[in-house]
């Protein structure tokens, strides 16, 4: 009879299908409020992309898409797309000060870590178990998130609605938004394991997180290699040489015979177009040069900035679990 029991009770959990256990179970049920938020929101998100790109489509079918028969319709389509994407470029900061900061903070602070590794599991473990669950949440929601941004711009990434280097683009499509944001989650994470105060650790945390906004904007565009374009022609009477295809304007100035460069607004205080042009000739401008960054290089520029946001992940890492060994909890 125990027999037959045990097996229909075996039977019955199997048919269930996989269901979490032990710890990650345990993970899952302490921060399930914040772990469900994220899976909502991603699915409200991605429904919305979804929908957008849909009616996008259709409007763009309707006017003869690849060659719509009338315009107007890029200012609609580039501010949706602006708006969604500054939209997710907070999620980073969102994830690190409500997920990141109390996930050991709150631990640390009501003495739960110290009542579960004083049972079987090592501190370590339960770390890692922690930062694990959380980590393959945010990175399922951030991936589909970029895919389906990518995904809704791509159609008009060659048109002039949204430039590919804007934030709005380039940091939510591709291996971006997934670093920006694991990295940001385990410097929450650091914080708190350290400050050991919920509040305090998400208020470090916002500021953190702003900082590290800012610096990747700073330097978004240095990680691509810069092509330039050369002309001789009189730079009072011409203006500067177009950025070919869908480039990145990155510099404008003028250039002598020799190669050396001034800025455009060289002798532009001269009271007469005559005292400009003796004030250039003098100077020795002989033309236009111009600094871009091409659309090829979008790629590469966002997996060399992924990867080293990654390097930074882990360094992160490595410092929570090294910080974790010590006994603070």
């Amino acid at each position: 009879m125990t027999t037959m029991t045990s097996a229909r009770t075996s039977s019955a959990a199997t048919g269930r299908g996989p269901r979490l256990t032990g710890l990650n179970w345990l993970v899952w049920r302490q921060h399930r409020a914040a772990f469900w938020t994220l899976v909502g929101g991603t699915v409200l998100a991605a429904g919305w992309m979804v929908h957008q790109r849909t009616g996008m489509m259709d409007t763009l079918h309707a006017l003869g898409w690849p060659h719509p028969k009338s315009g107007g319709w890029e200012t609609s389509v580039g501010s949706t797309l602006t708006l969604t994407g500054y939209g997710l470029g907070f999620l980073p900061i969102l994830i690190g000060v409500f997920v990141g900061a109390p996930l050991m903070a709150g631990d640390l602070e009501n003495g739960t870590a110290k009542l579960v590794t004083s049972q079987s599991v090592s501190r370590i473990r339960w770390i890692a178990t922690k930062l694990g669950v959380t980590v393959l949440v945010v990175l399922v929601g951030t991936v589909v998130l970029s895919q389906l941004f990518g995904w809704w711009w791509s159609p008009v990434k060659d048109t002039s609605v949204i430039g590919w280097s804007e934030r709005a683009v380039f940091d939510n499509t591709g291996p971006v938004p997934t670093a920006l944001t694991l990295f940001t989650l385990v410097g929450g994470v650091a914080i708190g394991m350290v400050l050991r105060r919920t509040l305090l650790s998400m208020v470090v945390t916002f500021g953190f997180a702003v900082a590290v906004q800012l610096v990747w904007s700073y330097f978004r565009l240095q990680l691509g290699n810069p092509l330039s374009l050369t002309t001789r022609s009189d730079v009072l009477t011409s203006s500067a040489p177009a950025v070919p295809g869908n480039g990145t304007l990155l510099d404008e100035s003028f250039t002598t015979a020799s190669g050396k460069l001034y800025g455009w607004g060289t002798c532009v205080g001269e009271s007469t177009e005559k005292a400009q042009q003796a004030c250039l000739h003098q100077k020795g401008i002989v033309g236009w040069h111009v600094e871009y960054l091409p659309f090829s290089q979008m790629s590469s520029m966002q997996w060399f900035g992924a990867s080293v946001l990654l390097a930074l992940t882990v360094a992160v890492i490595a410092f929570i679990f090294v910080w974790g060994r010590k006994p603070v909890i």
